[in-house]
């Protein structure tokens, strides 16, 4: 199967979908038993796993950390892979042919430097960057789907003209899907989606719901790294209920152990 093909029909379809975050092979075959139709890695639900900060992993160790992913689902996996391999036009190629070989059906990458005093690459630098990156996923033999991020609004940038401006330009240079995360006012959501004709990626916004954001006219939606804060959430409040009232009613709410034995022995008996 066509992994990248599948993936693309997923954003010519007319319908708005899901895609959500798992950050380990457990919640990647989890999420894959709820019905979704594709997942993506998560730069900072992996990291925080590890007991990093977003941007503490290495390339070559999330590459193998997409490869895990890609391994433990059927489904198409795209992979949130930050600033690729490095900050040249060249890198950027590199990060897509790196991309493929792991499995992926496609891939994002960023303008943001990493560097605190210049967090967002220079407009001409972002947009080589990008043309690179197409034009490695148009040599691949399979279908791969580019997605191109502007970070202006995750560091500090509020400026939402120039953020306009640099997805338009990602369309020209060749991106598959446009992505803005950090944006969740509604109008300005509906400006991007009519300002470009290629597919609105939007990490999603805690205050607008699927519908609204389907009419608006996204047509993906990523949870980033929601769902591994989730988690940590629910291990904070079960803890705090331990320490603080010395009682254990968080576990008697929620996916059981069966529940998760069953669904991952299922899985440990397909990969014999």
């Amino acid at each position: 199967m066509d992994k990248g093909r599948v993936f693309r029909q997923l954003h010519e379809r007319p319908e708005i979908f899901l895609m959500p975050n798992p950050w380990d092979p457990g919640t990647t075959k989890f999420l894959t038993s709820l019905g979704f139709k594709a997942l993506a890695t998560s730069s900072a639900g992996f990291a925080f796993s590890r007991g990093l900060p977003d941007g503490g992993v290495t390339f070559d160790v999330m590459m193998q950390h997409c490869r895990d992913l890609v391994s433990a689902t059927d489904l198409p996996v795209s992979g949130d892979l930050e600033k690729g391999k490095g900050d040249s036009a060249d890198s950027a190629g590199e990060t897509i042919f790196a991309a493929e070989a792991a499995g992926l059906a496609g891939c994002s990458i960023e303008d943001f430097s990493g560097d605190p005093d210049n967090p967002i690459y220079d407009f001409s630098l972002a947009v080589e960057r990008v043309a690179a990156a197409a034009e490695a996923a148009r040599a691949l033999k399979t279908d791969f789907v580019f997605t191109a991020r502007c970070e202006n609004f995750l560091h500090g940038r509020d400026d939402f003209d120039d953020t306009i401006r640099r997805l338009q330009a990602f369309e020209r240079a060749g991106a598959d899907v446009l992505f803005a995360p950090g944006i969740s006012d509604l109008e300005r959501i509906k400006t991007i989606c009519a300002s470009v004709s290629k597919p609105v990626s939007v990490l999603a916004p805690a205050s607008l719901s699927v519908s609204e954001l389907a009419s608006a006219g996204v047509r993906r939606i990523s949870l980033g790294p929601r769902l591994t804060t989730a988690a940590f959430t629910a291990i904070r409040n079960a803890a705090r209920e331990v320490l603080d009232k010395g009682t254990f009613e968080f576990s008697t709410a929620g996916v059981t152990f069966s529940e998760l034995q069953q669904l991952f022995s299922q899985g440990a008996e397909k990969d014999r």
